[in-house]
């Protein structure tokens, strides 16, 4: 597929490192020269400097050759001119970046009369993330399917943990909870278990079921946290405005603090129910005398990786307890705190670039039988796909452990059409109109029956 982005900060290159390796002609403008060059001497991509709201810029582009343009500058103003001139010179499909919390309210019209496919917003984005793994504050990261009713958890099996040489097939019998074991990261390995895997502590798992069976298991195993009632939140930027809202509305309490005292009147102003303190979220003292031990989430959301991670890993110190979520954006850093020092890491810059992944790979998808849903684990070396079984489906009704399946999947999770969720075994059969959750390591899948040899 050709593919236009017009801006390449942290979205834009993550993005074009993403789909030129999965095999898209990419173009990339930008008005820093020596960026556009550094990009085309590391990736297979081709280069344009330029202004991207430009027309002559877009058509020394060659973007009405393109399928897809995207405009993810740091101007939202920007990348809409963009994304509406590539729609003059017959791109069928535009994703416009935008996070002006005032626009809101009239994305649907711009959808609608500008002719935008798609606008994201990274940081609200981030903040449903972030509010995802507060309801559920035993899992590292929560992803859900079929409107919620199947969802998708990380977990690392801590020291000792009472899975520690369990054997996959004697999982049920040991916690019984139908739950599904559908990936496992271990030193470095990406794994798609087979029955006879035995578990490890330390093993980062990815498990699938309905919220109701994986809180039964977190339950089995002793860590299980109920929904966070309190929250504070360091850093008052644009993702503290969108999570404080979602959480507010979810009937938690709020409470933000920041060091810029302007920043703090604009957030108290825009969120009356929230408690808005000035001050520095570094200081121990401080969050001991805002109630950290009193506190069931802390969340570091400041504008420097290095910050987050230290208030983080302060703020589990001092609470006893709490769920701790920090945004790191640096890959690097993440790595560093893997090994299970934070709770929850959460990336806008990730979120964005698998959102949008998830609208390509759709686009691939034969007309009828798009994915649903896409969330890539274990730092992209895995999929979970959602599928829609078509009427006609020629599998139906054959059992599962009668289908020859390619290498490298695992079918995670049905959700039958009257709602009710099964856990695969070889006697169960796909139904028409089905909901069928997909894991595999392989990433060309873009149809049902992609699944058979």
């Amino acid at each position: 597929m050709n593919i236009v982005i017009v801006g390449v900060g942290k979205v834009g290159l993550a993005l074009t490192q993403q789909l030129s390796a999965d095999g898209h002609d990419v173009t990339v403008i930008d008005q820093d020269a020596k960026l556009i060059d550094n990009i085309i001497n590391v990736y297979d991509v081709m280069g344009v400097c330029g202004n991207g709201a430009v027309y002559s810029v877009q058509q020394e582009a060659e973007v009405d050759k393109a399928e897809l343009l995207m405009a993810t500058t740091s101007s939202d103003e920007l990348n809409i001119v963009a994304c509406l001139v590539g729609k003059k010179l017959g791109v069928r499909h535009t994703i416009a970046r935008i996070r002006n919390p005032e626009y809101e309210k009239q994305l649907r019209f711009m959808r609608g009369e500008l002719g935008l496919s798609m606008a994201i917003n990274p940081e609200r984005a981030a903040a449903r993330e972030i509010a995802r793994v507060l309801r559920f504050p035993a899992a590292m990261k929560v992803e859900s399917f079929s409107k919620g009713r199947l969802e998708l958890v990380e977990y690392r099996l801590p020291e000792n943990s009472t899975l520690h040489g369990v054997q996959l097939a004697d999982l049920y019998r040991s916690v019984r909870v139908r739950v599904l074991i559908c990936a496992v990261s271990r030193q470095g390995q990406t794994i798609i278990p087979s029955g006879d895997f035995v578990l490890q502590s330390g093993d980062k798992i990815y498990l699938t079921s309905s919220p109701e069976q994986l809180a039964q298991f977190f339950r089995h195993l002793g860590v299980f946290r109920s929904k966070a009632s309190s929250v504070m939140i360091v850093g008052a930027s644009k993702i503290c405005y969108y999570l404080a809202s979602e959480l507010l509305k979810m009937g938690m309490s709020v409470k933000i603090i920041d060091r810029d005292e302007q920043r703090c009147i604009q957030m108290a102003e825009r969120l009356p129910k929230a408690l808005v303190i000035v001050g520095d979220g570094t200081d121990t003292d401080l969050l001991q005398e805002e109630g950290i031990q009193q506190t069931d989430a802390f969340v570091a959301i400041t504008g420097i990786d290095e910050a987050n991670i230290l208030m983080s890993i302060c703020a589990a110190k001092q609470s006893g307890g709490c769920k701790v979520v920090a945004k790191i954006n640096r890959k690097s850093l993440v790595d560093l705190v893997s090994n299970g020092m934070i709770d929850s890491v959460v990336s806008a810059r990730s979120t964005t670039t698998e959102l949008i992944v998830q609208y390509v790979r759709a686009m691939e998808s034969a007309a009828g039988a798009k994915i649903k849903t896409l969330h890539r684990l274990v730092d992209g070396e895995v999929e979970a796909l959602e599928f829609g079984v078509p009427a006609n489906a020629s599998f139906a009704g054959v059992p599962l452990k009668d289908l020859k399946l390619r290498n490298g999947i695992l079918l995670a999770g049905i959700v039958r059409q009257n709602g009710r969720i099964v856990i695969p075994s070889g006697g169960d059969a796909l139904n028409p109109f089905d909901d069928v959750i997909v894991v595999t390591t392989d990433k060309t899948l873009q149809d049902i029956t992609d699944i058979l040899q």
